[in-house]
């Protein structure tokens, strides 16, 4: 039977299929919804992992068990991640392991645009790289074979366009083998110098195994047409090429793009007369190609920078320029903002107005950094608000301490916010930090967390209390605000800001969106009371707007927070 999937959907059908027991990650555009669709297959538990690096040894810990077991992240999560997987390089298998990472050309929810196969190279672990649906549940499957054959962990790299667009999956019935045995075995998975010494020789050992996998294996394959040019390629740049250049070109499809092939590749190159690399962001293939001696066209006419298409393709390679639809005027950009009713918005109102110097981390809170609000000054890494609180007041000392804040949601707090604040309270600096506590992981879709009391699932799980977890951690002031009471807040922030000693302000209100909140019905503007004087714009509320210069507010769009009305000082907002 087939059926139309997404390929995160693909995805974890393949697991599936493939006798995956046990999955663990933590979500990240474009990964998430992989492991959100195999925790719909009873036959595999899966979880929310408090971040990337306890989701790898989860799984890490499963395979040494012998369960065939997955984790999935986004590419900055693997930098979290790697850690554990640059020695379970070393350590091996014993149920396989397959590890996704969903790569973000374009950065349409990401903080950088790293290429993940840098980080099978230094790891020295095979990487599969699937181009569409079809691919990724065949490849999630075959990775579990690979994993166990050579004895390493098999990462998969997914991209935006591949993990969220459909096309036809062939479903298959499950393949079950069981728990493998476990045996004692430290040479293999302790991990101390002396065996991992001897462990690095296995490593190359197995490179070179693989790379000659790689010359014969299926997922590496030629399609011969028109020799004048050839196109060696990957994942979805393979698509793009193909709607591109049709039959028109020969093709090199590389569906392991670590260890790469040698032989393959010189003996593609020899058969055709021009022969193009075409790859997202960095030049991988071509640098092997060319330390082949293979003389290659690729970065010089693609650049590293953002996404490949179609027309990009069509017109380095063909010279044809797609037709374009041009307008007569420029139409307004219609930027992202924080939704109606958003917890976060007063918050950072109230920071805005302070003029507070905010050290900002990952989420959609990420978003207070917009205008009109304009509230935060840096965005790192996820925890890194905190930690850089730290270090922005060690270095500015009384200047900046009653003036810097740190903002972190709930999600990002448990992800790695954590230390960063053991950090403040064991070395000591006057530091004020919010965490946005609504109630969910945001920006990835309403996902559960350990604060929420509730697992991947949706089931009573054990829930983390934020005071007391501060408290415990050495913060002797937290407080609690409700970012809808706009006084309320704002003189909790100017109150620990003038403290000297690290504080908690905990800013909780469940997100607007989920679907258990009941909001109050919509406010409404009397026109006659309005004096035009524009203040409620500051607030950045998308239900808010101006007509025949007055404030209006969309009812459709309204969940009657309040805020405005605290706002408005001629009464002009109402019930």
């Amino acid at each position: 039977m087939k059926k139309l999937m997404l390929g995160n959907d693909a995805f974890a059908r393949g697991l599936y299929e493939g006798g995956c027991k046990i999955a663990s990650s933590y979500p990240g555009t474009p990964s998430t919804e992989i492991t959100e669709a195999i925790a719909k297959y009873d036959e595999v538990y899966a979880e929310w992992a408090p971040n990337e690096k306890v989701a790898m040894e989860v799984a890490i810990g499963a395979s040494i068990a012998g369960a065939r077991s997955f984790c999935a992240m986004k590419h900055v999560g693997l930098n979290v991640a790697a850690d554990p997987l640059y020695t379970a390089a070393y350590t091996g298998v014993n149920g396989g392991l397959v590890i996704a990472v969903a790569d973000d050309p374009g950065m349409h929810s990401s903080q950088n645009e790293q290429d993940s196969r840098h980080h099978a190279i230094a790891a020295k672990v095979p990487m599969l790289e699937p181009s569409d649906s079809a691919e990724c549940r065949d490849f999630a499957k075959l990775a579990y074979t690979i994993s166990e054959e050579f004895d390493a962990p098999v990462i998969i790299r997914t991209s935006t366009r591949v993990a969220h667009s459909q096309s036809a999956v062939e479903l298959c019935d499950r393949e079950d083998n069981g728990l493998k045995a476990y045996e004692k075995n430290p040479a293999k998975f302790v991990m101390m110098p002396a065996f991992a010494k001897k462990r690095h020789v296995v490593v190359e050992e197995r490179t070179e195994k693989l790379i000659a996998y790689a010359e014969t294996a299926p997922i590496n394959r030629v399609e011969m047409n028109d020799s004048k040019i050839g196109v060696i390629t990957s994942g979805i740049s393979y698509q793009y090429a193909k709607e591109a250049l049709g039959n028109t070109v020969s093709y090199l499809k590389l569906g392991m793009v670590n260890p790469l092939p040698a032989k393959l590749i010189t003996d593609f190159a020899a058969k055709c007369d021009t022969v193009y690399v075409i790859e997202e962001l960095d030049d991988i293939i071509e640098t092997h190609c060319k330390k082949l001696g293979v003389n290659v066209i690729g970065k010089e006419l693609f650049g590293f920078i953002g996404e490949l298409s179609q027309k990009i393709i069509a017109e380095k390679i063909l010279g044809k320029t797609a037709e374009t639809v041009t307008y007569p005027e420029e139409l307004p950009i219609r930027p992202p903002v924080m939704c109606a009713g958003c917890p976060h918005r007063g918050v950072f109102y109230a920071l805005s107005k302070n003029k507070c110097i905010v050290s900002g981390d990952i989420g959609c809170y990420t978003l207070g950094a917009a205008a009109p609000l304009c509230a935060m000054d840096s965005t790192i890494c996820m925890g890194a608000s905190i930690s850089g609180l730290h270090g922005f007041n060690k270095a500015r000392g009384a200047e900046s301490e009653q003036k810097a804040v740190a903002v972190i949601g709930d999600s990002t707090f448990m992800h790695s916010g954590m230390t960063g604040l053991v950090n403040i309270a064991y070395n000591a600096t006057n530091s004020t930090v919010i965490i946005l506590d609504n109630s969910i992981t945001g920006m990835t879709g309403h996902q559960q967390n350990p604060t929420t009391g509730k697992n991947l699932k949706g089931d009573v799980a054990a829930k983390v209390d934020l005071e007391t977890l501060c408290k415990a951690i050495g913060i002797n002031r937290v407080r609690v605000v409700d970012p809808y009471h706009l006084a309320e807040t704002e003189q909790a922030i100017l109150e620990e800001l003038s403290i000297e000693e690290p504080s908690v302000i905990i800013s909780r209100r469940p997100c607007a969106l989920l679907k258990h909140v009941k909001h109050k019905p919509a406010l409404k503007v009397n026109a006659d009371q309005c004096k035009s004087c524009k203040l409620c714009l500051k607030l950045g509320c998308p239900a808010i707007s101006m007509r025949d210069g007055k404030a209006v507010i969309d009812h459709t769009q309204c969940v009657g927070c309040g805020i405005c009305m605290e706002q408005c000082k001629f009464g002009a907002i109402c019930e």
